[in-house]
């Protein structure tokens, strides 16, 4: 089975939604998830570092699952039904059903592995192109030497 990164949270143009992309280590393929606001919200402020002044409930739970000694826990996105992306959370041997983006918080707070069947990325996944590295070079090159006059009308 893939392994798969939080990438991030993005938001759909369109419907302005939130999505959850995770993408293929190593590949080209993402799986992006619609998600809550809230949920979106607790991916992406654990992806910034941002600890907030009181533990929100991922937090809660990875202490507990750390307290209570399991070390033992992976997440899986299992499948898509009806276009709703279903998860499990393993500990220790243990299978519970989960939202993905439960699982993804988690992950991004714990570094538990986050995984999906071939199957699904074959079926849904996306392929994601990334940026030639001299396009952002160059990019770059010209943000350091552009000035707010160059963009004054003549």
């Amino acid at each position: 089975m893939p392994e798969l990164d939080v990438v991030g949270v993005r938001v759909d143009a369109p419907s302005g939604a939130p999505i959850l992309l995770l993408q293929e280590s190593g590949g080209t393929r993402a799986l992006p998830i619609w998600v809550g606001a809230a949920e979106a919200s607790a991916i992406a402020n654990a992806l910034e570092g941002l600890v907030p002044p009181r533990p929100m409930t991922h937090d809660l739970m990875v202490r507990l699952l750390a307290e209570l000694g399991h070390d033992r826990v992976s997440g899986r996105i299992t499948g898509m039904q009806d276009g709703v992306f279903h998860a499990e959370l393993e500990v220790d041997g243990h299978v519970l059903a989960a939202r993905p983006s439960d699982v993804a918080a988690l992950a991004v707070r714990s570094g538990i592995v986050i995984t999906a069947p071939e199957s699904l990325m074959d079926e849904v996944g996306v392929e994601v192109e990334e940026p030639a590295k001299d396009e952002v070079e160059q990019f770059r090159a010209f943000l350091d030497q552009v000035n707010p006059d160059d963009f004054e009308a003549s």
